[in-house]
């Protein structure tokens, strides 16, 4: 029989240790007619991306890279994508890689040390790669590249797209330039097009971009009669790809969802199984891939809608996505393996960890599914595991919002008749992000100690169409804490929540969020801040160029709008700070640099308010390191625990709160 413990009170098997251990992150799987490949982030090697790949079915997954080298590229600061593979039927796979430290190009052949075909940079991470895909001939590679002279001044960086020979026998060429920005650069499968996304400064990809195409040299040295395909200033297209028989494909979102089109050549573009949902994701980083064209025409595809992903198959000839049940509640990164017969995906569910999976299509409604790599080898059992459960409530303005709850769950233990558990408010990143509807031992670490989360998808946030998107033009700051606060409210006034121990923890833009929702109001008993904004106006001032102006469509141009970001930035208002807090900051962070809490710690020491501040050393904007993952979900706990007055079972070390006091007092 489970015991009878107050919530926040129950031992759990989602140990600080879990947190970290048997866990891998898997992105970007490529598929040859030999390999699967993919990328583990690994948090016990210091957060190193490791290339690996598996040799098919039931073989055991093996190192691409050795020690030493990174595959992390750091173009628009977040990276993404930075390999490609050439298939040779009788010399087998060659791998090219962005190398972190360095962020030069690598070949790497099974056996021998990976060689450089890039040349060194004036300094490291002078000159860095992106996303690098393979002329028709195999001879060169064609690349997002991104040049930087003096680091500290964004106007001086500059990105194109280079064309280099993948025997590092000759200097990087500039194949494309003049925009602010590329990405999804694609080659028609006879190698004779190429077509690409490019986007200026103040757009983000999300905002409007522009589809072009290119007749292309075989050995990918230079282009001719670019054409533009589609988009526009307030046209988000992206995931450019070609079909066998050479027709463009991409996604936009000129009807108000993310949807697939396809473009034949000289022949108008047709939308393929329109839907309101959404097909496509904000290009944050590079490699974003929703769909995968099959060789006999079929398109395998994923959408989100209500928060969670769905899974379709489109036949030829269809007018619509005829939907899978395959299990999976995420998935991403879809692409088709190296003979166009199945696909390869990461993809996973509220009780399954992210996974790469290789799919084949069976029939118009089947999928049959192999995991080729798990991020978790084990996993705790399904009783101490919360499912999330799609919610909307009222907002401001008699809008609706979004939100994915977490209720606790242990098998172990039930809490008293009447105690409501704390609620954690969880607000997501980007601030164009979304809640991921999938196995996730950071919320789980929560919800199986006896706490409720609520995961909210704010106004701005993906995955609701472009309308919901931009919701949050211009009122960044008011329109997410808005939301965050009537979720909150609505949870406790459904009776799924204590309001009185309301939490809200974000990291960067979801700390900015946390951070206004504990300066701005009095909803919330405490909060957490991981590498937050605090003065909104210094981000807008010294940031890297791809986020240069993303502020511009959120607050307004800097420095016109100034009094808006000095009314919404915490910094400016911290004599309305009396929440507990606690701010968690990698030193090494140049997204939001550790100035940024410092000014809100020294606010709290100034108004006698209990907080805590952990300070991590060769963190940068999030944490990779499995020792600081750790602390800071002990430390977090820690602090809930004495400002909420309860006694965790787990036995923690202890964060030093400066004015300790208890709820109430």
């Amino acid at each position: 029989m489970p015991c009878t413990s107050p919530h926040g009170t129950w031992a759990s098997p989602v140990t600080l240790d879990r947190l970290v251990e048997d866990v891998v992150g898997l992105s970007f799987p490529i598929a040859t007619p030999a390999h699967v490949y993919w990328t583990e982030a690994r948090p016990s090697e210091g957060g190193r991306q490791v290339l690996v790949r598996s040799p098919g079915r039931g073989g055991e997954p093996e190192e691409v890279i050795p020690p030493g080298f990174s595959a992390r590229t750091t173009v628009h600061e977040y990276g993404g994508l930075c390999t490609a593979v050439h298939h040779d039927p009788a010399a087998g796979d060659t791998v090219y890689f962005s190398n972190f430290a360095d962020q030069r190009l690598y070949r790497a052949i099974a056996g021998e040390e990976p060689s450089p075909i890039t040349p060194e940079p004036p300094s490291p991470g002078a000159v860095r790669y992106a996303a690098p895909v393979l002329s028709g001939d195999g001879r060169h590679l064609l690349a997002v590249r991104e040049r930087h002279g003096d680091p500290d001044v964004p106007a001086e960086v500059v990105n194109d797209v280079a064309v280099l020979a993948t025997d590092g026998s000759a200097e990087p060429r500039v194949l494309l330039s003049g925009h602010d920005f590329y990405s999804h650069v694609t080659v028609s499968p006879d190698g004779r097009r190429v077509s690409w996304v490019s986007w200026d400064h103040p757009n983000m990809p999300w905002d409007g971009t522009e589809l072009w195409e290119a007749d292309l040299d075989v050995d990918g040295s230079c282009v001719r009669a670019a054409r533009l395909v589609a988009g526009g200033r307030s046209e988000s297209v992206t995931q450019p790809k070609y079909a066998s028989d050479g027709t463009l494909h991409y996604v936009s979102d000129r009807s108000g969802w993310w949807n697939l089109y396809a473009a034949p050549a000289g022949r108008a573009a047709r939308v393929l199984g329109p839907m309101e949902a959404e097909l496509g994701l904000p290009d944050f980083v590079f490699g974003l891939s929703s769909y995968a064209l099959l060789r006999d025409g079929t398109v395998l595809a994923t959408w989100r809608r209500d928060g969670l992903d769905h899974v379709g198959v489109l036949a030829p000839g269809a007018d619509a996505f005829t939907e899978v049940d395959c299990g999976f509640t995420y998935l991403t990164q879809l692409r088709s393996d190296g003979e166009g017969s199945c696909a390869v995906a990461v993809a996973g569910s509220a009780t399954c960890p992210p996974s790469v999976v290789r799919m084949e299509v069976s029939g118009p409604a089947g999928l049959d599914v192999e995991v080729l790599r798990r991020s978790r080898s084990e996993v705790v059992d399904g009783e101490y595991l919360s499912n999330p459960q799609p919610v909307h409530f009222a907002t401001e303005g008699g809008g609706v919002a979004h939100a994915l709850f977490y209720a606790p769950a242990n098998r172990d233990f039930v809490a008293p008749h009447g105690d409501l558990p704390p609620l954690i408010v969880t607000v997501h990143g980007g601030p164009t992000s979304a809640a991921l509807p999938v196995l996730n031992y950071a919320i789980q670490y929560w919800t199986s100690r006896g706490f409720a989360v609520v995961d909210v998808n704010y106004g701005g946030s993906s995955g609701y169409g472009r309308a919901y998107r931009e919701r949050l033009r211009g009122q960044w700051g008011v329109v997410d804490l808005a939301d965050c606060v009537h979720a909150a409210r609505h949870l406790a006034a459904i009776g799924r929540a204590d309001g009185d121990r309301l939490v809200i923890h974000g990291g960067s833009a979801g700390g900015y969020t946390a951070l206004c929702g504990v300066t701005f109001t009095d909803v919330f008993a405490a909060g957490a801040s991981y590498y937050g904004i605090a003065d909104a106006a210094v981000l807008a001032q010294d940031t890297h160029k791809f986020e240069l102006h993303y502020l511009d469509g959120l607050f307004g141009p800097w420095p016109e709008a100034a009094d808006v970001y000095r009314a919404r930035s915490p910094a400016f208002h911290t004599e309305g700070l009396h929440t507990p807090l606690i701010i968690f900051q990698g030193l090494e962070d140049k997204v939001v640099p550790p100035a940024q809490a410092e000014i809100m710690v020294a606010a709290l020491r100034e108004n006698g308010v209990p907080h805590a501040y952990v300070e991590y050393a060769g963190e940068q904007h999030g944490f990779r390191r499995a020792e600081s993952i750790r602390r800071t979900a002990e430390a977090e706990l820690f602090f809930y625990g004495r400002v909420l007055g309860f006694a965790p079972a787990d036995e923690l070390q202890p964060v030093e709160i400066a004015h300790e006091r208890r709820i109430g007092t």
